[in-house]
């Protein structure tokens, strides 16, 4: 009897992308995938996008389903509700987050609540993306970050890829959900570029990341916050402190058996949020370590939010404002009892 041993599958060619190509290779590959999505949105066709992320796919698709929409949030926003109702699979795309305030209305009092209201008859497979996040020099007006007023909402999922292979995998399942899926993306992201499979696996959109393992402290981040974090975990490994660093993913609903159990080790957490400190997201999270791990602790849990005023227009005073890899490596060593 001879026994065949077959070789080893290859592995999947990896190359490299930017986290805007990632996003333009998702909704392309949606699209091919299922002709009842489309994309719709303010200047997402001839001119691709104010992030350039539509770039190319009015060509490849034609304008039935890149679709320009007028300068009206709560229009487009509600058209898209209703083109959901109806069977098809929109991809509504608010050009930054501040603008999604126009269409407020339509998403908490109609897409998260049709079906409650409708006794559970009527689903809103619905997906909006956003750009969110300052470091840029937008000024107040467009640097806000209020993904974590989006995740008090119930019914709504929402989601923040903080990786390239995160902004390619997180779509075709947020489409395939019954319910609405809001997606941020953090604006400082675009450029980045990472590792990206050739065949990129889909992304559990119910579960947070450990990005990379630690004994010592957890830190938790998302979006924009998570390069913050392992910058500080690599200065802490420097100074012999071994962190954590937890990737949130999805910040509704919130996946408190990844960040508790990672605390129940460590005994110490930092979060890293954004947001403004009060009545954000990492007071939600705060909270729940504090409800589910309180013995666990050996320390009170730290945040490092943005500074609570009107985002600066001036570079050192934005970057003052905003969280920095130093006040998570100072937060974390106060935690340890020790100073930097």
């Amino acid at each position: 009897m001879t026994m065949t041993v077959s070789s080893p599958a290859p592995a999947p060619a990896v190359e490299t992308a930017t986290y805007r190509e990632a996003l333009r290779a998702a909704i392309r590959e949606a699209m091919t995938r299922d002709d009842r999505v489309f994309l719709m949105g303010e200047d997402v066709g001839r001119y691709g996008g104010c992030f350039a992320v539509s770039m190319g796919l009015l060509e490849e698709f034609g304008p039935e389903r890149i679709r320009d929409t007028p300068l009206s949030e709560s229009a487009f926003v509600g058209a898209g509700i209703g083109a959901a109702l109806g069977g098809l699979r929109p991809i509504v795309e608010i050009m930054t987050v501040n603008f999604s305030l126009l269409a407020l209305d339509q998403i908490l009092n109609n897409a998260a609540t049709v079906l409650h209201m409708s006794g559970g008859q009527l689903n809103v497979p619905l997906v909006i993306r956003m750009t969110t996040g300052a470091g840029r020099q937008l000024a107040a007006q467009h640097s806000h970050s209020l993904e974590g007023w989006y995740a008090h909402i119930p019914g709504l999922r929402i989601l923040a890829p903080a990786t390239v292979a995160d902004a390619r995998g997180m779509l075709w399942p947020a489409l395939a959900d019954p319910d609405p899926v809001l997606i941020f993306e953090n604006g400082g992201l675009y450029n980045s570029s990472g590792p990206l499979p050739a065949d990129p696996a889909t992304i559990d959109i119910e579960r947070a990341a450990v990005r990379r393992p630690g004994d010592d402290v957890t830190i938790i981040a998302y979006g924009g916050t998570l390069a913050t974090a392992l910058t500080a975990a690599d200065q802490l490994a420097a100074q012999g402190m071994s962190a954590e660093v937890i990737d949130l993913r999805v910040l509704r609903p919130l996946d408190d058996e990844t960040l508790v159990g990672s605390v129940r080790r460590t005994h110490r957490a930092v979060i890293v949020d954004e947001g403004w400190r009060s009545g954000s997201l990492s007071a939600e999270i705060s909270a729940r370590l504090v409800e589910q791990a309180f013995y666990d602790l050996d320390a009170p849990v730290a945040r490092v939010c943005s500074a609570e005023v009107p985002m600066p227009y001036a570079r050192h005073l934005e970057q003052a404002a905003l969280p920095q890899a130093a006040d998570v490596v100072a937060a974390a060593l106060q935690l340890a009892g020790r100073h930097g």
